[in-house]
């Protein structure tokens, strides 16, 4: 008897012990908690201590802090058929005052990323990305990650918020990316030779406006001799005509002179005269400057 009323004892501080340990709670600062009563949403804890009914109510803790789920090797077509593994992560965050609808709806933060956002990222990832070929993935990566991101954003519409997507690796097969390599280093030596060749026109652009104008330069001088040896001949011709003019009226001088006094010819020829007489005359010829008349 006395060994059932100690079990009995026992049994009842056990029960005490349990109702009140169960009688309390607490709920982390990034979290919030959904209270069920038999089971049933009977409404939700802040942060701090709280108290519940003992064996009849329950506290299902749900984080409201930012998140980061990594998907690894997601498979994906672009859009000229050539396979990808992608690496993608998201960053979402459950509201507040919206985590009994996580519970109700999804039965926690589980249910919510199997059921709603896993769901979305894979169909809307693998969607926007076969609207790109594999050349364009890779070339216009900001234009394909700001797509995908909006997808999904706008696809998951539930109790939840994405902050952010990143694509944060596209794995084509070996074989596309060494055609891939092939194909730049093509298109590398091709703009090589492009600029090289816009390189020479340049250079030949260079030479034949030097050509052009060392011809100018050449065609000045030459128009500038030709112009001193034009202004050379003018002035000649001018002390020509000068010289011309000068003897014509020198000329007319005199002849105005000997028209206006005949006897200046025989008063030069005297003043030049040395007085000597010519040693051999002609017969019947005269005496120069001498006029010996009859008288």
């Amino acid at each position: 008897m006395r060994n059932v009323t100690m079990a009995l004892t026992g049994l009842a501080a056990l029960v005490a012990l349990s109702i009140l340990f169960g009688s309390w709670y607490t709920i982390d600062q990034g979290e919030r908690g959904v209270i069920l009563r038999y089971g049933a949403v009977a409404g939700t804890a802040e942060p701090g201590l709280g108290f519940k009914l003992p064996l009849i109510d329950s506290v299902v803790r749900i984080s409201v802090q930012s998140k980061a789920v990594v998907y690894e090797k997601m498979e994906a077509y672009s859009r000229d058929q050539q396979p990808a593994d992608i690496r993608l992560s998201v960053n979402y965050r459950i509201p507040a005052d919206r985590v009994q609808d996580v519970y109700a709806t999804y039965g926690g933060e589980d249910g919510l990323m199997s059921r709603l956002i896993e769901r979305k990222v894979f169909e809307e990832t693998k969607t926007v990305f076969g609207r790109f070929n594999a050349v364009t993935a890779i070339q216009e990566r900001g234009r394909l990650n700001a797509e995908v991101a909006t997808a999904i954003q706008e696809g998951v519409s539930g109790p939840v918020i994405i902050d952010s997507v990143q694509i944060e690796n596209i794995d084509f097969s070996d074989a596309y990316e060494a055609s891939i390599e092939q194909r730049m280093l093509a298109e590398v030596e091709v703009q090589r030779l492009r600029q090289n060749a816009e390189r020479e026109k340049v250079q030949a652009e260079i030479t034949v406006t030097q050509a052009r104008a060392q011809a100018d330069a050449r065609r000045a001088e030459a128009q500038a001799q030709a112009d001193a040896v034009r202004l050379a001949a003018q002035a000649e011709a001018e002390a020509i005509k000068l010289r011309g003019e000068a003897e014509a009226g020198a000329i007319k001088l005199r002849g105005d002179a000997l028209r206006d006094n005949p006897g200046l010819v025989s008063l030069t020829q005297a003043e030049k005269w040395d007085g000597q007489l010519p040693r051999t005359m002609l017969p019947g010829g005269s005496i120069p400057m001498l006029n010996l008349n009859a008288n």
